[in-house]
């Protein structure tokens, strides 16, 4: 394959690695732990993986008076990738192989293609160390593949069993999101039930930010996908100021939370970032959304400036909450009646859905413009979750900022000129080459899986904290899966699942957002973050997201 002179230079980038994780590694054990709800419905369907300890590593002293031995494995290890891809997904392969040539170099590491669907049909790759090598420090999922199958019926099990015994496999590495890693558990689960010899550990990805809890400080690809939606934004906002007139209205990737809006924000400094768990937590209508941002576009008008920058998270839909009631009795319809509802023509489909929705819903749904209606309606993802990248909320908000800037000024309160632009910022940032913060981090959380599967754990989930220290001070360990967890409504019914981490409203980054939006609103005050640096100042090149820079703390 033909190589970019960047990514000749980035094969050269040696990932920095937690003290922790050098040398020989030893772990003590935290405090037995508990699942984040539900606690005795989430215990009674885990046993034998609830209630475990936290894992620290640290690097024994070479001055140590007890002879402290590396453990080893006499095994093979598999991997795979689940969901939408993050950057830095293969330096987490990179680091697990290395780590496991360190310890045991007779080991094989097999890569299962397509995700799950590949563990389940006996569908993969070694990966040898000229793979190896050709993808370090590089974007995408494309060593081995990604795919969106659940592992949650027996026979995937048993299927999957069979192919890693075949293989000497008693090690599997699931690399995903929150919901891969539920899978995760409930595989590590039901082999420890059965007394089967296969050992099962997770690795938190997701661009989106929301894989995050009192143990797991950022999922990766969250940096890298942020600075790169960061840039396209900076870029938009210079042209911003340069034609000064157009409002562009910019919709980024966040289905269930606002991480991705709010990191770009703080870069950015955009006139409007609407953040999805504050319009739920303050009951804000659409109506009410709208006339916040004509208000908005009156006030600049006035001062001469018929040009700004709204930011639109991905899934704000869903948190109005009229919609999001909406959504719900929609979700329970179409669990039940997908097949009837996919037979029927979109006029016969909207029909019908007014007759079984309840009247306060219906209601809803017949004030919302055709296509947004429709696109409500369409088949739900795997996860049971509305398709929101489909509802192009952006059109919608600028659609109705319109109609109400016409009616402002017929009352003689707006005299500006009110031009659009829309954008999603969604696939751009996904498989982005990784920062060097991913680079780093992904690479550690490999190394910090194998580190957990050769001390025999199964069910916890790597990681890696204090990331805004340098990364040699990175402290690495385990967490149990099942600490995440809680039950939650998918596909009309109640199943353990990862609890998702919304924006705090009381956190440090939403309360900075706070402070500086009737300034950013009003004046312009855009900042132009650029690309991602990869070479110079350590400053530049291995800086974390604002987000964690505000929510620890740290110095700039």
């Amino acid at each position: 394959m033909d190589k970019s002179r960047l990514e000749l230079l980035r094969h050269q980038y040696e990932p920095r690695i937690p003290m922790a994780l050098r040398g020989t590694v030893t772990f003590t054990e935290g405090d037995p732990t508990q699942s984040a709800g539900q606690q005795e419905e989430i215990r009674s369907m885990f046993p034998h993986t609830y209630g475990l300890p936290t894992i620290h590593f640290h690097s024994v002293k070479e001055n140590c008076e007890e002879e402290v031995l590396m453990p080893t494995i006499d095994f093979n290890v598999g991997v795979l990738l689940s969901g939408g891809q993050a950057p830095g997904g293969h330096n987490v392969i990179t680091g697990l192989y290395d780590k496991m040539q360190q310890i045991s170099p007779s080991a094989k590491l097999y890569g299962f293609l397509g995700g799950p669907d590949g563990l389940v049909k006996g569908e993969y790759r070694e990966l040898t160390r000229d793979i190896i090598d050709d993808y370090r420090n590089t974007g995408g999922f494309d060593m081995i593949g990604s795919g969106r199958t659940k592992l949650e019926e027996t026979e995937q099990f048993e299927k999957a069993r069979k192919v890693m015994e075949s293989l000497n496999i008693k090690a599997l590495v699931i690399i995903g999101g929150d919901d891969s890693n539920t899978n995760a558990c409930i595989l590590a689960e039901y082999y420890a039930a059965q007394g089967i010899d296969i050992r099962v550990v997770g690795c938190p990805k997701t661009i989106d930010g929301d894989l995050k809890n009192s143990v797991i400080e950022t999922s990766f690809g969250f940096d890298t996908a942020t600075k790169i939606y960061a840039e396209l934004v900076g870029n938009i906002e210079r042209d911003c100021l340069s034609a000064h007139k157009y409002w562009h209205f910019i919709r980024l990737m966040g289905r269930s939370a606002s991480h991705i809006a709010l990191e770009c924000a703080l870069r950015c400094h955009p006139n409007i970032c609407l953040i999805s768990e504050e319009v739920a937590s303050n009951d804000i209508s659409l109506n009410d959304i709208t006339e916040q941002i004509a208000d908005v576009v009156a006030r600049r008008a006035a001062k001469g400036m018929n040009y700004g920058v709204v930011l639109v998270p991905e899934g704000l839909i869903e948190f109005v909450p009229a919609i999001g009631r909406l959504i719900d009795e929609l979700n329970n319809i179409l669990a039940h009646e997908s097949d009837k509802l996919h037979s029927m023509t979109q006029e016969e489909r909207r029909e019908y859905l007014m007759e079984q929705l309840t009247p306060e819903n219906a209601q809803t749904y017949a004030t919302l413009p055709t296509d947004v209606a429709e696109q409500l309606s369409l088949e739900r993802d795997p996860h049971g979750n509305v398709q929101v990248s489909l509802i192009e909320t952006e059109k919608l908000l600028s659609f109705m900022v319109a109609q109400r800037l016409k009616e402002m000024k017929a009352e003689g309160k707006y005299t500006g000129k009110f031009s659009t632009q829309h954008h999603f910022f969604g696939y751009e940032g996904r498989c982005g080459a990784p920062s060097n913060f991913d680079a780093n981090y992904c690479y550690g959380l490999g190394a910090c899986a194998m580190m957990l599967i050769a001390f025999g754990k199964t069910g916890y989930m790597a990681v890696l904290n204090h990331l805004t220290d340098t990364p040699e001070e990175w402290q690495a360990g385990g967490a149990p899966i099942t600490m995440m967890m809680n039950m939650e409504r998918r596909s009309g019914k109640m199943k353990p699942v990862i609890k998702k981490a919304l924006v705090d409203m009381e956190g440090a980054p939403f309360r900075h957002l706070q402070r500086m939006r009737e300034e950013w609103a009003e004046e312009t005050a855009y900042l132009y973050p650029g690309p991602i640096q990869y070479f110079g100042p350590s400053a530049l090149t291995d800086a974390p997201t604002r987000t964690l820079i505000e929510e620890q703390g740290s110095n700039d």
